[in-house]
């Protein structure tokens, strides 16, 4: 296996089923520890055969109560398994939740992003401004639409889209940019937004990993023109597979609620309320899909979404604390994040790892070390930019009769993004389950840190 073929669903399966699960049910506050656990740190690495410093596995997920098998159960006896009032009570309390008006649930988070894109008539010729450091969806739904993705380079000390280098990106063919909150670490959008109004083009928020962050005390997806959330197994808000995008405008959201029920009419009422038209026979107003939440989905959401703020606060207390030991012992340096960001979501706790604090060991032994150690991490994202798929791609047939074989190298040229390369080669990554843990747990990775550092010369000649 490659040092970057650890994708994020990839490595969150494995770090959960390698770590074990430790009950379900309500979770607990994290306990405050002393700062340092020197016992923990003394002896010999598991990699060399000492014992694991964390046997006891990290929290279990997803979390799952009674009151969730009622309401499945419920869903199952009723009959009514499309979409139904679950779905529309789960719009109602998602939009309530981020402070939107129009909020249109999706199967997936991919269909939202599509959904969006279809909102904004993206098309062939256009170009979407997007990170290069993201999972392959946000690219996917570009190519989707016969568009080209224009990559922006990474910022290294937040791992988001370096959005000062977004406007020299902008031509008179984007019709988009998408910022990705990657990690649920909100990108600069006071300079996304600045970029986007100058240039006069909109804003999708990729927001699938962002649940409840917020850009200056607003929660994403609701900053830009249109946001956009997963609700995949591993997200901090899960259904197994599901989304949403919302917005606070109402054309945008007819758009949307039509093009996910097979392009069927829709409007808004006097009051700027979402509305079906009621006329006999079929009656469709665009080109659509099929890409609705079932009420399977929209049950278990409303169960999840009761848990989530509690959730949150936990992630962020053990991301806090887990920061503040890493500093101390040096050598994996926890992202940034931007003057404006008032809430981090963590649906990953990302670093980077700097080799010359582990005498130059290189990131595939250290990895290997700490899930010796009971606390595995995966590398993060492969450069996404540089996927081989691509350029067969737009080099295909379909591709071939939008652009010319000018456009097409040109677009190759554009896309180099020299500071996300060496992200991918230095990055490493906790996902959202591991955060849930008691504050033990964030020492366990702490001091595991520390007792590879403290052996890495070892450890480098053995591994």
């Amino acid at each position: 296996m490659s040092k970057n073929s650890y994708d994020r669903r990839h490595f969150l399966g494995t770090v959960s089923a390698a770590t074990g699960a430790a009950g379900l049910g309500l979770l607990k506050p994290a306990m405050s520890r002393p700062i340092r656990t020197a016992l923990a740190v003394e002896g010999k690495p598991a990699i060399l055969g000492g014992t694991p410093i964390h046997n006891g596995g990290f929290h279990s997920w997803p979390v799952i109560e009674d009151s969730d098998r009622q309401a499945w159960k419920e869903v199952l006896d009723s009959g009514r398994w499309n979409r139904g009032p679950r779905v529309d009570e789960f719009e109602k309390k998602w939009g309530e939740a981020l402070g939107v008006r129009y909020v249109t649930a999706t199967s997936c988070g991919t269909s939202a992003l599509v959904a969006a894109l279809t909102a904004l008539d993206i098309g062939p010729g256009d170009e979407v401004i997007v990170p290069p450091y993201t999972f392959i969806a946000t690219i996917n739904v570009v190519f989707m639409k016969h568009a080209l993705p224009i990559f922006v380079d990474t910022d290294r000390r937040t791992h988001q889209i370096d959005a000062t280098k977004i406007e020299a990106a902008v031509t008179d063919k984007t019709r988009c940019i998408i910022p990705v909150h990657l990690g649920g670490n909100p990108a600069n959008m006071d300079v996304v937004l600045a970029t986007a109004k100058k240039k006069g083009v909109p804003v999708v928020e990729d927001a699938c990993q962002a649940h409840f962050a917020e850009w200056r005390n607003k929660r994403v997806g609701g900053v830009g023109d249109l946001g956009c959330f997963s609700f995949q197994a591993s997200k901090n808000l899960n259904s197994g597979e599901g989304g949403a995008v919302v917005t606070n405008n109402g054309d945008y959201a007819v758009t949307c609620v039509s093009f996910q029920n097979v392009g069927r009419n829709y409007h808004l009422d006097a009051n700027g309320n979402l509305e079906s038209y009621r006329k006999p026979g079929w009656n469709y107003a665009r080109n659509g899909d099929n890409r609705r939440m079932t009420e399977f989905q929209g049950t278990i959401l409303l169960g999840q979404l009761s848990r989530l703020e509690e959730q949150a606060r936990i992630r962020e207390q053990n991301a806090e604390y887990l920061s503040k030991r890493l500093k101390e012992i040096g050598g994996v340096i926890p992202a940034e994040t931007y003057e404006g960001t008032t809430r981090h979501a963590y649906h990953l706790y990302m670093a980077k790892y700097d080799p010359e604090h582990f005498a130059g060991m290189d990131r595939l032994q250290f990895m290997r070390a700490m899930r010796a150690e009971g606390v595995g991490c995966g590398s993060g994202y492969p450069p996404i930019n540089k996927e081989p798929y691509m350029k067969e791609l737009v080099n295909s047939r379909g591709f071939r009769r939008i652009y010319s074989e000018k456009e097409i190298k040109d677009w190759f040229e554009r896309n180099h993004c020299p500071e996300n390369d060496k992200l991918c080669d230095d990055g490493l990554w906790w996902g959202q389950t591991t955060l849930l843990a008691d504050r033990s747990a964030m020492d366990d990775i702490a001091n595991a840190v520390d007792r590879i550092k403290q052996h890495a010369e070892e450890i480098k000649k053995a591994v």
